[in-house]
């Protein structure tokens, strides 16, 4: 780091002298004064003990004036070349070395001596040295310890909100500020159900590295995660500053998401792990940001009602989808691509939700995700149970149905009772094949034909068993 010059150094005025000035001066007026003197009494002499008259004691002080002054200038010139080398110019080298102080580069601040200086400058120029060496240390250390502690809690909260915390005065105060930010929610389909087959470590490292992945695409786009929530993602644009293009990034890195999600996909597959599939539910609103708790607990959070609603946006998802809500969407709509918007009701919601599927937005970010088209559906019919789901927790069934097509994602079924759009599903199917009874398979309710008896509904499979998987591709090839 760069020394301040104010630290050390003030601007010289009309009556600051250095080294110099003081020396050769103090040096002049001493030997003048000393002269004077000698001449006085040098005439006063003449004239007590020779009667000498003024004309002749006026000649003799001339010829003690001009010798004085020969003596003077031989003095000044002899001395000031010994000053200047004993005393002046180290002491000039030791002020110069200061004004161009860079204690990040010490070697530059070396003061050149010679071999004979005197014991005393040499003693200055080593305790300068060795107090230039303490403050580097000193330095370094704070700079090591302030280092460690953002990245330590760089691992917890955005290095953006530990500068927050550190450089500002009211960083640690507890309270907030309101603002409006765009909130982002992703979850993946069918992660818990997936660690119930796999040992704990195994889903540790797996997690670990999706959310790596994800961890690197939102911090490209400027967002800051709030918090992991075990395989869900909350992330915030606008904090700790509220920006213009904040839902518009939030977007773009949805995106991102969905395309490094896919190329994740790819090295699973490749080492014998199921992919995964994730949702994203992008809202935009006011919150408010700060330290929530108390002295002695305190988070850096946001709160307020936007995080709840892009939750709910985020439920309705199917894998590989992008939905943003009203708020969201006026924002972006000039820049991205989305289907027609869809319209929920759901509980503890005064009005329905509105969501708008993006696929694509425009300059500066320029991206683009759609699923992969499907495969076509083959008609297999099987007989399977159903239980209608609320999050993890079963709120109706078992309802007994059959399929009438399905693809590797999809799953045309009839049942005796029409489901609601978005609705969570769990099937199985009650017969075992080949010596393999199927695990549970979730779905989510994608499209409803009330006009068929019995209704029909489109399912889109966010989670089923690889061995389950293997088997009905199996069938699906054989038809």
């Amino acid at each position: 780091m760069k020394a301040n010059p104010s630290n050390h150094r003030h601007e010289k005025t009309a009556g600051d002298r250095g080294i110099r000035e003081i020396l050769l001066a103090g040096v002049f007026w001493r030997i003048l004064v000393i002269e004077m003197i000698l001449l006085a009494w040098s005439v006063v002499y003449k004239m007590a003990s020779e009667g000498a008259g003024g004309t002749e004691l006026l000649w003799y002080a001339l010829r003690i004036i001009l010798l004085v002054a020969i003596i003077l200038v031989f003095m000044m010139i002899s001395l000031r070349r010994f000053l200047e080398k004993k005393i002046i110019r180290p002491m000039e080298a030791v002020a110069e070395a200061n004004r161009r102080l860079d204690v990040s580069r010490p070697e530059v601040d070396q003061v050149p001596l010679d071999a004979d200086a005197a014991v005393e400058i040499r003693e200055v120029v080593s305790t300068r040295a060795k107090m230039l060496e303490a403050i580097l240390n000193v330095s370094n250390q704070r700079l090591q310890l302030v280092n460690f502690i953002k990245d330590t809690f760089g691992r917890y909260l955005s290095r953006k909100i530990v500068d927050e915390i550190l450089q500002s005065p009211e960083g640690r105060r507890i309270g907030g500020r309101r603002q409006t930010v765009t909130v982002l929610m992703s979850d993946l389909r069918g992660f818990s159900d997936l660690s119930d087959s796999r040992d704990p470590e195994e889903m540790v490292r797996i997690l670990n590295r999706y959310l790596e992945a994800m961890t690197q695409v939102i911090e490209r786009y400027d967002g800051v995660i709030d918090e992991f929530i075990g395989d869900a993602i909350l992330a915030v644009f606008g904090i700790p500053e509220e920006k213009n293009d904040d839902p518009a990034r939030a977007v773009a890195c949805a995106l991102a998401m969905q395309q490094t999600l896919a190329g994740l996909n790819r090295e699973f597959i490749a080492e014998g792990l199921p992919p995964m599939e994730m949702g994203v539910g992008i809202n935009t609103g006011p919150v408010v940001v700060g330290n929530l708790g108390s002295e002695a607990r305190t988070k850096y959070g946001i709160v307020g009602a936007v995080v709840n609603v892009a939750s709910r946006i985020e439920s309705n998802t199917v894998g590989g989808q992008v939905l943003v809500g009203e708020a969201t969407h006026a924002r972006v709509k000039a820049l991205a691509t989305a289907l027609p918007p869809m319209t929920v009701m759901m509980k503890g919601l005064k009005r329905p939700l509105v969501c708008y599927p993006v696929t694509a937005i425009g300059p500066p970010y320029a991206i683009r995700f759609a699923p992969k088209t499907p495969d076509p559906l083959v008609e297999i019919r099987l007989p399977f149970q159903m239980w209608q789901l609320d999050g993890k927790k079963v709120v109706a069934g078992p309802t007994a149905g059959e399929t009438q097509r399905l693809n590797a994602s999809t799953v045309v079924v009839s049942v005796p009772e029409s489901l609601a759009p978005l609705t969570n599903v769990k099937l199985l199917f009650t017969f075992c094949q080949e010596a393999h009874c199927f695990s549970d398979i979730y779905a989510k309710v994608v499209e409803v034909d009330n006009d068929l008896r019995p209704p029909v509904c489109r399912l889109h499979v966010t989670y089923m068993d690889q061995a389950d998987r293997a088997l009905l591709d199996r069938w699906i090839r054989a038809v």
